[in-house]
């Protein structure tokens, strides 16, 4: 979005913290060549109201200070929720970045999340037909733009560069990353897990999060007893596209890894009873998955018809999004 920027809108950047990690926002920010975040917040930790409430603090405060024509925001996490929420009470038109999702699952707080940053949202930019579509079921209508997934701009450069890191694992792999909390924090859901990734016929690499390796010891589970399963740490950005490229294939629970995988031609298991990106779904390039894990070794030979090459636009969402709005301030 930077880039795009250039010539046009005056950015201006806040990284709430929610999503933090030094070595991998380094990374991330001096590959690309983007400049560091104007603000950088503590947002990180705490329930999930102590921590919106938290950054909406902070937030605030900044806004009234910079007193920008808009705030952008993006995607569906606290984050999202909190910059759009002291948006909407200083009465500053908010426009929301990946809109329309819905998984219609409203036990995940980034339904919620989602939903809420919609509806005081002035712009709405939506990354395929489905979204337009739920956003139509809900009244809204106006403001709404059809631009494609920003997320695809960045892998599509990351992949036309190379940019991404080969794993060191000589072995034909799947890789999995699982996190959600109807995955991972309850013993006997984590013990099916980890006993049906072992009994793939292909290695497993498993990148654990903390949160997840903390449940196992807490359980009992010790982790050395799948021994089909090499265990490593969560990966910085460049790493974990290098990890799906070269995988066989992708298990997931995560909402963006679903769509990288797509853009880079890999078969994808998803463990959830809903996706909120349904058009991967279609040719089984992505599949579903989660009450009966015996059938991972199915889907991994299921067969696949069709990729779509232009799922989720062209790969130049953020110059779109940078022309609506600059139309309009001028």
């Amino acid at each position: 979005m930077e880039k795009a920027c250039e010539g046009r809108l005056i950015l201006k950047t806040i990284h709430t913290g929610q999503h933090y990690d030094e070595n991998m926002s380094k990374v991330f920010f001096d590959q690309l060549g983007m400049r560091k975040p104007d603000y950088m917040l503590s947002g990180g930790g705490g329930n999930h109201g102590e921590q919106t409430g938290r950054m909406m603090i902070e937030i605030e405060r900044i806004v009234l200070d910079e007193n920008p024509d808009a705030v952008m925001v993006y995607g569906d996490t606290n984050s999202t929720l909190a910059g759009a929420l002291v948006a909407s009470k200083l009465q500053i038109p908010v426009a929301h970045i990946e809109s329309g999702l819905r998984s219609y699952n409203r036990e995940m707080p980034e339904e919620i999340n989602r939903v809420l940053t919609d509806h005081i949202s002035v712009w709405l930019f939506t990354p395929g037909l489905q979204a337009v579509e739920n956003l139509k079921k809900e009244g809204i209508e106006k403001g709404v733009y059809e631009i494609g997934d920003v997320m695809k701009d960045l892998v599509t450069y990351v992949l036309e560069k190379s940019m991404f890191v080969k794993p060191e694992i000589e072995e034909t792999y799947v890789y999995v990353t699982l996190h959600r909390p109807y995955n991972v924090d309850k013993k006997e859901r984590l013990e099916e897990v980890l006993q049906n990734l072992n009994q793939l016929d292909l290695k497993v690499v498993f990148a654990i999060h903390p949160r997840t390796r903390i449940n196992a010891q807490n359980f009992g589970i010790n982790l050395s007893d799948f021994s089909n399963i090499v265990f490593i740490e969560p990966q910085p950005y460049f790493q974990n596209l290098g990890y799906i490229y070269y995988a066989e294939a992708l298990i997931t629970d995560s909402g963006g890894m679903q769509k990288e995988a797509y853009w880079m031609k890999k078969r994808c298991i998803t463990v959830r009873k809903e996706t909120e990106w349904l058009e991967t779904l279609r040719g089984g390039a992505n599949q579903l998955i989660y009450a009966d894990l015996a059938g991972l070794k199915d889907c991994l030979k299921a067969n696949i018809d069709e990729w779509d090459e232009q799922l989720y636009g062209d790969g130049n969402s953020c110059h779109k999004i940078v022309e609506i709005l600059a139309k309009n301030f001028e």
